[in-house]
């Protein structure tokens, strides 16, 4: 039983946000949506421990089209990193700013980026594209992010400095055409660069929240040097090109690893 503490632990740690919201703001739609979240999560890692090829990919699915379709475009929220800064700039800790506060704030430093690898819409499209497997090494252009993190920022400050009305249907708008920048930019650098997750790495804007906080994460791959032959497969199957063996956190692209899990499954004596 001790194999399935993971999935149990991931489910008690969204039940417990989620009936905490559901008391502090007295609204039964935090109930249900971190319940979802957390038995979509935790049935992904059940199933990988039943060595279900495609759980995390199920994962993605369950949690990614959940909020991209139904909060984003049935509800109308911007869950995008926009709507974050529009609700923090209207003083309400309601939809994004709870969402970031717990995926992609806070969260990380007890999951990692596991936001990245289990509920990111973006990222869950773009993994079906044919470059899971890096075929280059990583480009220095990181720096890109923090632009286009700057541009977000920028972008919503306008619209509350010119006094623009009806800013709720422009978030509305701005989260569907920013979806459809993200999946076009993402699918092409996947191509350019032959490397699936090219986007995450240098364009994203979230992971200016995910990278610093993923640092300190209690839950990361560790290598038991003991079994390692140093064989390399981990480092060769894995999408963000961490070196796993190394248990340091200053490791090469620590605050990259998405928990994807595919440096466990390729290791041929179970050193991760």
């Amino acid at each position: 039983m001790k194999k399935y503490f993971l999935p149990l632990m991931m489910l008690v740690i969204f039940e417990t946000i989620a009936i905490t919201l559901w008391l502090t703001k007295n609204n039964p739609f935090y109930l249900f949506n971190f319940s979802y979240i957390g038995i979509s999560i935790s049935s992904g890692i059940f199933l990988y421990v039943r060595n279900y090829k495609y759980a995390r990919r199920v994962t993605q699915l369950l949690v990614g089209l959940y909020m991209l379709v139904y909060l984003g475009f049935i509800c109308g929220e911007n869950m995008q990193i926009e709507g974050f800064w529009y609700y923090l700039f209207t003083g309400v800790f309601e939809a994004a700013t709870i969402h970031y506060a717990v995926a992609k704030i806070f969260g990380p430093l007890l999951f990692g980026r596991g936001w990245c690898g289990y509920a990111c819409w973006t990222a869950m499209a773009l993994d079906f594209l044919p470059y899971k497997i890096p075929e280059a090494p990583g480009k220095k252009i990181g720096w890109i992010r923090y632009i286009t993190f700057a541009v977000s920022f920028l972008f919503v400050s306008a619209l509350f400095l010119s006094h623009i009305g009806n800013l709720e249907k422009i978030m509305f708008w701005a989260f569907i055409i920013g979806n459809v920048i993200y999946y076009a930019v993402g699918i092409l650098l996947a191509f350019v660069f032959k490397d699936n997750r090219a986007f995450c790495k240098y364009i994203c804007p979230v992971t200016v929240f995910l990278k610093p906080m993923s640092y300190f994460s209690l839950l990361r791959m560790k290598c038991d040097k003991s079994k390692c032959i140093s064989c390399g497969k981990c480092k060769k199957v894995c999408p963000m090109e961490v070196d796993v063996t190394d248990n340091s956190r200053k490791r090469k692209n620590g605050t990259e690893c998405i928990l994807c899990y595919e440096c466990v499954k390729n290791c041929p004596k179970g050193a991760l």
